[in-house]
């Protein structure tokens, strides 16, 4: 075990969450960033993913027992085990790459994005949700990555989006922009969204290197989406409003979606603390490389106008 910096332990190059807990009681997903890091170092030498036995994890570290790495009282996520993977911002952006732009308009820096701004006064209804990432600068040898300008997005309970969807067109909800704080954190308040026909429940974000590079969807130095896990997702859906996404979920896997499949969300997944009834912090570490070339970002099935189209992945 090494020094990362003085007072804080780490291993294999990573902070450990728990430092006063031997490494075999860091959390699964320290656990499961070690395997991928494992896997990884195996891929470059020529040897099978098998040879790791890395399994796709459908489920959280926690549950709703409230024993995670994250809670609203301000710990942090796990310290991010690489960078995080690159994936499709969707059909539904609102960075101007895709028709409608929020990040140009005045009061999209908020950290309470259930409700409009601007000229729009509509209000997301649904199980609250702290959304905590933690971006780390792995060009810098994994510091916190302060000042990074975050943005956000995901659909509503029913799994409409705003700015595209019928009937939410004039909406803006469920939007918003933080800047990362010195320890690379930012936060955001929410609901859970629901899950939509053909998509894992996720959602989206853009990583910018300063609030004043938002207006530009180019700009973005990633660009990915964050995975929930099942058994978070099953009591939530559980609660009135949600109802269509019980179905919904019952049709996809995490292991089988068009954007978490490859890995099983293994880099995505979300540790979680909370319940229905008090609601959820959803938490995740986000590693950024800006010495590599974005390939995230850009659009994916879906219609602009309308929701998800039924059988179609949304993005």
């Amino acid at each position: 075990m090494t020094h990362h910096r003085p007072g804080r332990l780490s291993y294999e190059g990573r902070l450990l969450p728990r430092p006063a807990e031997e490494v075999v009681d860091q959390g699964l997903a320290f656990d499961v960033g070690t395997l991928v890091s494992r896997r990884r170092v195996l891929q470059v030498l020529g040897l099978g993913a098998a040879t790791v036995g890395l399994a796709a994890c459908g489920s959280s570290t926690t549950g709703s027992s409230g024993t995670g790495s994250s809670s609203a009282s301000g710990t942090t996520a796990a310290a991010a085990s690489g960078e995080i993977p690159d994936e499709t911002a969707g059909p539904y952006p609102g960075d101007g790459s895709n028709g409608p732009d929020a990040l140009e308009q005045s009061g999209i820096v908020r950290s309470d994005i259930r409700s409009g701004f601007g000229g729009s006064s509509g209000t997301a209804e649904g199980v609250p949700m702290t959304l905590e990432l933690t971006v780390a600068d792995l060009a810098n040898g994994g510091v916190p990555f302060a000042g990074v300008a975050v943005y956000v997005w995901h659909c509503d309970r029913d799994g409409g989006y705003s700015m595209y969807s019928d009937g939410l067109t004039d909406q803006n909800y469920l939007r918003g922009v933080q800047i990362a704080d010195a320890d690379g954190r930012v936060r955001f308040t929410s609901i859970v969204p629901g899950c939509y026909d053909g998509r894992w429940p996720h959602v989206h974000f853009e990583v910018y290197p300063d609030e004043g590079s938002i207006t530009d969807a180019a700009n973005a130095i990633a660009t990915s989406q964050v995975a929930f896990p099942q058994d978070m997702c099953d009591a939530v859906y559980a609660a009135s409003g949600y109802e269509s996404s019980v179905t919904n979920l019952g049709r996809v896997s995490l292991a089988g979606d068009n954007v978490f499949g490859d890995d099983g969300g293994a880099g995505q997944l979300a540790t979680v603390t909370g319940d229905v009834t008090g609601g959820y912090t959803v938490s995740l570490a986000v590693g950024v490389d800006t010495t590599t070339t974005p390939t995230g970002g850009g659009t994916a099935g879906g219609r602009p106008g309308g929701g998800p189209p039924p059988g179609r992945p949304g993005g």
